[in-house]
């Protein structure tokens, strides 16, 4: 198995492309912290991976409260006594141009996607460096490298303050063979994707502008994680992993 004897901390656990990276990750033996709000949810993908026979705990972590961290990495030092991956998975999407954003949407923005890596990472890099390395993966977007005309200023500017802080982390923790990379899904079939854009037209406008035709599946951004957190990628530090269908190679 790729990640035997590993253990993960993934925030934004509980569904959508977080769901699909614990599962997977158990299947390859990995132990499992998840945290998130939605504590419903995320106890529930707990209870249904610790029934089918894994190793998984669900954590409420809000990645803005550094609190909630040092709690989240008491628990994983409690549990499983060491830290070998974390999947900074957790974030927010937004709509509206400049000028139809509030100050308090850009703030809840950037609190979520930039800060809640930095604290994440900020909690990891000590843990990691006590078993000589690791590997974090902080969950970017397509829209950080080539943004499409309707994406919000808010969210693109987020989620490339993401792509540039993992190469700062990645150069930064090189020495103690601590990685970090990048991973950009494109529009991938979540809740969050039809929360965020419930007109049909809106979304069939989406998926014309990516080459292969059809949105993502949480899985396909999963087994690109899965990678970048097992020792096949033990060379892959400061890059950026693009799912996207080709949306950003147009």
């Amino acid at each position: 198995m790729r990640l035997e004897n590993k253990v993960a901390l993934i925030s934004g656990g509980a569904r959508g492309i977080g769901a699909a990276i614990t599962r997977i990750f158990v299947q390859e033996g990995a132990k499992i912290v998840i945290g998130d709000i939605l504590e419903e949810e995320g106890r529930r993908t707990a209870e249904e991976i610790t029934s089918s026979g894994g190793e998984c705990f669900f954590v409420r972590l809000d990645v803005t409260s550094e609190a909630d961290w040092e709690q989240a990495a008491g628990e994983v030092m409690t549990r499983f006594g060491k830290l070998d991956i974390l999947v900074n998975n957790a974030g927010v999407s937004a709509r509206g141009n400049v000028e139809e954003t509030s100050e308090a949407d850009w703030t809840r923005t950037m609190d979520i996607n930039v800060k809640g890596a930095f604290l994440g990472s900020k909690q990891a890099i000590p843990m990691m460096r006590a078993v000589g390395g690791g590997s974090i993966i902080n969950i970017s977007s397509g829209a950080g490298i080539a943004p499409q005309p309707g994406t919000s200023g808010a969210y693109a500017a987020g989620k490339g303050a993401v792509r540039i802080f993992s190469k700062s982390t990645a150069i930064q923790y090189a020495k103690e063979n601590i990685r970090c990379n990048s991973v950009h899904p494109g529009p991938v079939e979540t809740d969050m994707l039809t929360a965020t854009r419930p007109d049909a037209d809106n979304l069939q406008a989406m998926m014309g502008r990516v080459p292969l035709g059809r949105f993502g599946r949480p899985e396909e951004i999963a087994y690109g994680v899965l990678y970048l957190a097992s020792d096949e990628s033990s060379f892959v530090t400061g890059s950026e992993l693009v799912i996207d269908g080709g949306r950003t190679a147009q």
